[in-house]
């Protein structure tokens, strides 16, 4: 098996850094997992390609089998036993596009947009080919085999099938073997139309009518059937455009659904060669607010068809952004098909003029109903319509003057999203993958209950999956249920990444409890998958509410040994600030810090005023004093479950023996001036340091020595530095403080640890 790849209920979901419900703490990651985390727990794998990059935006995951450039991936091992296909465009082509004005590095190249399975044994691809779209067939071979070549004969003008600008947007479908395709189909990128090509049949387009596509930007096409009928299927394209109907509302944009007919033939007398049953309705993802006022998020990014068992009545997972220069945010709805086609079956939108408003128009709509298909349903015995071009004259003209739905279908930068149905011991669960632009992936989930979303359903973020080193955007995602994968596409390459990683959740059943991923569940001695056919007596699982409390009462429910966690030592200069860190694995958990001085009664709360403040990331000290000194315990809280996050030990160095440090350090100054050796310096510094901090701490010295000696330049100058990762972790540091300090408006002191 390989992958193939190239160069009305309605919910809402919010995301925390763009948007919070009213009343609602913002909503925030179960788990934040690093690019290195996932390759250390083996749960990603990369694929780079030619010169370390893949520019690409198609990505087709085949379960049973750059620019100018297409690679054939496994599914299991994405880096191993790549085959890779060099298309350029055709002699002369690329300088004809430079002569045209277009740009040599981003736009005269072969970007293949579009890439479908024709056959049992081929691909169909289609590039842009320095603005003289192409296409060809790919040989892939029978299944089982690992074969990968363009067939150079099978080369033909896309035309129609690609557009001509590797950066405009685009959709297709391929079905029946015909292509469905929304794009602009010139050189100029004015011509907007559907079309569709291949096969038997004649080609059809959409008419250059504003009023049926006015400046739409493309994002996906999908064949979804109405019923068991055949003749009833429909090709939906989802895109947003200017919208005719905002009344005084300017350039405003508005997000679609357009469908046609599948066996749509065109007019014989009125639109011939077009398209005679398209028609659309506006997608409507919004957030209510006071007093009425509603938040609208109408620029669509993506679209996810989740399809039925049953293959009846699928739901869309849209992915839209906010367009307005005040307010920038992101949300998903969810649209369930049978509300999609009540829509389509509502009243056409009518005006009767330009000084008119919008209206349900409430004349006679004529038989058989615009932007039905010919099938059974339409064939009665007197009137038999065996295709489009039987259509009355009177329906097509109607279908021109009426192409927008009256009622919108009511329902948030995000770039890609699938969705998986995840069966629980509560019920199920859709688990949504968002791809973002800075090369992470979101895993939120939302419940079911009796085939129905809830409303309002609860979103729960459960990871934010960093894939790629550098922020790159997420350009495709695709799912494969059947090995458990994501496969995640980006310029930087194509990544596999395991659909869950229960142990990274802890070694309590009550970690595993509060994750609420639905994949995961405690199986009596680990945080493992989810089998429904597992031994209920140990199985541990709470997806809806996450609560350990009513989970794991007779099992491991606490981790919280003060004495078993990590311990940490922080050197602090007195009179200076001082900032000891703290992140715990779940952001959900609240965090309370505690401090054991010798001598004194265990764990009182450290109390934080002015002077010590607590923030997200840990305890920040403005000014440093002696009795601050001792060990500090970061607990985190959630759900009546209590870890040890962290143990630091704070020492203060007193002001005076500070002084005395620095003393002896201008004097070094000087002795180097007049040539004295380094050695004699080093062993009167290395006296001051065992004066400074006691020769009972000598396992500390060498992490003392490497704060005090990577913070001075004369000493980075006079000996060899440490490795390049110890010098850049502490580079690193340096640069995280200095943040902080600014966060917090604090002077950066002489001196400060």
């Amino acid at each position: 098996p390989s992958c193939w790849a190239v160069c009305g209920v309605w919910t809402v979901f919010i995301f925390r850094t763009f948007i919070s419900r009213a009343g609602r703490a913002p909503s925030c990651p179960m788990l934040w997992v690093q690019p290195s985390d996932l390759l250390v727990a083996n749960r990603s794998s990369l694929a780079h390609g030619h010169r370390g990059f893949l520019d690409f935006r198609p990505l087709f995951v085949d379960e049973y089998r750059d620019r100018d450039r297409l690679y054939s991936l496994r599914l299991d091992q994405p880096g191993a036993g790549a085959k890779e296909i060099y298309w350029p465009p055709l002699p002369g082509q690329k300088e004809e596009c430079v002569q045209k004005g277009k740009d040599p590095p981003t736009e005269c190249a072969n970007y293949v947009r579009a890439l479908h399975p024709f056959n049992r044994t081929h691909l169909l691809a289609c590039g842009t080919g320095a603005f003289h779209p192409v296409c060809a067939f790919v040989n892939v071979g029978h299944r089982g085999e690992h074969v990968f070549s363009l067939d150079p004969m099978s080369v033909q003008s896309g035309r129609g099938k690609c557009p001509h600008e590797p950066s405009r947007a685009f959709a297709s479908t391929f079905t029946g073997g015909e292509l469905y395709t929304g794009l602009t189909a010139d050189f100029l990128g004015r011509d907007s139309v559907i079309f569709r090509s291949m096969g038997s049949r004649s080609s059809l387009r959409t008419e250059m009518d504003q009023r049926l596509l006015n400046d739409p930007k493309f994002v996906a096409a999908y064949l979804i059937p109405d019923n068991d009928d055949r003749d009833n299927d429909k090709v939906y394209f989802f895109f947003t455009e200017k919208a005719v109907e905002s009344d005084g509302k300017g350039r405003a944009i508005f997000s679609r659904v357009g469908r046609i007919c599948v066996n749509d033939a065109g007019g014989q007398r009125v639109l011939v060669n077009k398209w005679s049953t398209f028609n659309k309705a506006r997608l409507v993802c919004s957030v209510p607010g006071p007093d009425g006022i509603d938040t609208y998020f109408d620029e669509l990014e993506d679209v996810f068809l989740l399809r039925t068992k049953d293959g009846k009545s699928p739901e869309i997972y849209a992915l839209f952004s906010t367009i307005s220069n005040v307010f920038q945010g992101f949300a998903v709805c969810v649209y369930r098909m049978a509300d999609i086609w009540e829509v389509f079956n509502g009243p056409f939108a009518h005006k009767d003029g330009p000084d008119h408003q919008w209206a349900a128009y409430e004349g006679k709509v004529p038989y058989p109903r615009p932007g039905v298909c010919p099938s059974k349903t339409t064939n009665q015995p007197r009137r038999q319509y065996g295709s489009t071009k039987d259509y009355p004259d009177e329906v097509l003209h109607f279908a021109r003057a009426h192409p927008l739905m009256y009622r919108p279908k009511q329902q948030h930068r995000l770039r890609q999203i699938v969705v998986d149905r995840v069966d629980a011991e509560d019920g199920q669960y859709d688990v949504m993958f968002l791809g973002t632009d800075t090369a992470s992936v979101f895993l939120t989930s939302s419940s079911l209950q009796g085939g129905c979303l809830l409303e309002p359903a609860e979103e729960v973020i459960l990871e934010e999956l960093q894939v790629f080193k550098v922020p790159t955007p997420i350009t495709e995602l695709e799912i494969s249920v059947k090995r458990q994968m994501l496969y995640v596409g980006s310029r930087a390459g194509v990544a596999q990444v395991k659909l869950h990683q229960c142990e990274t959740y802890g070694v309590a059943c009550a970690e595993c409890c509060l994750a609420r991923d639905p994949y995961c569940a405690w199986d009596g001695v680990s945080c493992a998958r989810y089998q429904a056919s597992g031994k209920r007596r140990f199985r541990r699982q709470d997806v809806r509410t996450g609560n350990p409390m009513h989970q794991c009462l007779d099992q491991n429910l606490t981790v919280d040994d003060f004495d078993s966690a990590e311990e940490k030592v922080v050197y602090g200069t007195e009179l200076n600030s001082t900032f000891l860190e703290c992140v715990p694995k779940s952001p959900q958990a609240t965090v309370h810090w505690f401090l054991q001085r010798p001598h004194e009664p265990p764990l009182p709360p450290v109390k934080t005023d002015e002077r010590i403040l607590k923030t997200e990331q840990g305890l920040l000290f403005r000014t440093l004093y002696r009795p601050d000194a001792g060990t500090y315990y970061c607990k985190s809280l959630e759900h009546g479950f209590a870890q040890t996050v962290t143990k630091i030990t704070l020492e203060v160095l007193e002001s005076e023996q500070l002084e005395h440090i620095f003393q002896r350090e201008r004097e070094e100054r000087e002795g180097q001036a007049a040539g004295e050796e380094p050695a004699a310096q080093d062993r009167a510094w290395f006296k001051d340091i065992m004066h400074l901090i006691g020769y009972a701490n000598l396992p500390r010295v060498e992490e003392y020595c490497q704060r005090v000696w990577c913070g001075n330049p004369l000493r980075r100058k006079a000996k060899p530095p440490k490795s390049k990762n110890a010098l850049s972790g502490v580079d690193a540091g340096k640069k995280g403080r200095a943040k902080l300090q600014e966060k917090n408006r604090l002077p950066r002191q002489a001196g400060a640890t």
